[in-house]
């Protein structure tokens, strides 16, 4: 029988220390399979390479304190095409500035070059696989995972069966760097092996709505709230803008032309 594997922990962010699962006893286990079991009541602790999402409030809700290798993230939205890139570029950012490629596969929109520069990402760095039948998703995705080919993956896959994100699963399991792969949020109803599912939606103020479907751990009943200003925004936005959503909820200012004084008065006929 082949010893167990053991597989080096890597280093916690610092800004979030991962909750180590409490081992009833781990007397005569080998140290790896003691450093693998934890509580379902409990965060795991990371058993591969992380990468921060950008978000700190986030990254202390996500496993190791950050987005995962060696398995599959799904992130569901309501309209597929642009609520992604704002979720996923803080994390895409160094993978691009490191010099690795970052593979987008059947995107619905073609990637906006300009946008995803005002969001910090190197278009050299951004390889676009078109395609366009679900068969051809799902191949390239296949392939590019076997082929250890790329810094990280995003793949848009709305139509995907249970079984086939069984399979993606299996196959991101040997695979060092994030998978990520977009569904509607209508696919929450159905059952995914995916062990981390993130359903993510976009605020008044400009924030992204992010709800933590699924994860390694206890679940999570609260919405978290990241601020995200479009990148291209950001820059130009007078500063009452920055939040919409006080002038959107009857939050009233009085102006000249709404004053008292210069309202038109309203004068009352008689009919003789």
């Amino acid at each position: 029988m082949q010893p167990a594997i053991a597989w080096p922990e890597d280093e916690p962010s610092p800004a979030f220390s991962p909750l180590r699962p409490a081992v009833p006893s781990a007397r005569g286990m080998p140290a790896a399979v003691a450093a693998a079991l934890w509580r379902g009541d409990q965060l795991s602790a990371p058993v591969s390479a992380v990468w921060p999402s950008g978000f700190a409030a986030l990254d202390a809700q996500l496993p190791g304190g950050g987005w995962p290798g060696h398995g599959l993230t799904e992130i569901l939205t309501p309209h597929s095409g642009a609520l992604e890139w704002r979720l996923l570029a803080p994390a895409l950012r160094p993978i691009c500035a490191a010099g690795l490629p970052v593979v987008v596969v059947g995107p619905p929109l073609s990637p906006h070059l300009p946008g995803l520069r005002f969001e910090g990402l190197d278009e050299r760095r951004l390889v676009w696989v078109r395609a366009d039948t679900p068969a051809e998703r799902l191949w390239s995705a296949e392939q590019l995972i076997k082929a250890q080919a790329c810094g990280a993956l995003i793949a848009w896959l709305p139509r995907a069966r249970a079984e086939q994100i069984r399979r993606l699963q299996v196959l991101a399991g040997g695979f060092d760097a994030p998978v990520f792969v977009c569904r509607p949020s209508r696919a929450l109803r159905e059952s995914s092996a995916a062990p981390l599912r993130v359903q993510a939606s976009v605020g008044v103020n400009w924030e992204l709505h992010v709800r933590i479907a699924k994860r390694k751990g206890p679940p999570l009943e609260d919405t978290l709230h990241l601020a995200s200003v479009p990148g291209s925004l950001a820059s130009i936005l007078p500063p009452r803008l920055h939040q919409p959503g006080r002038w959107m909820h009857g939050e009233e200012t009085q102006h000249v032309v709404d004053s008292p004084s210069a309202r038109p008065v309203q004068r009352h006929s008689s009919v003789h």
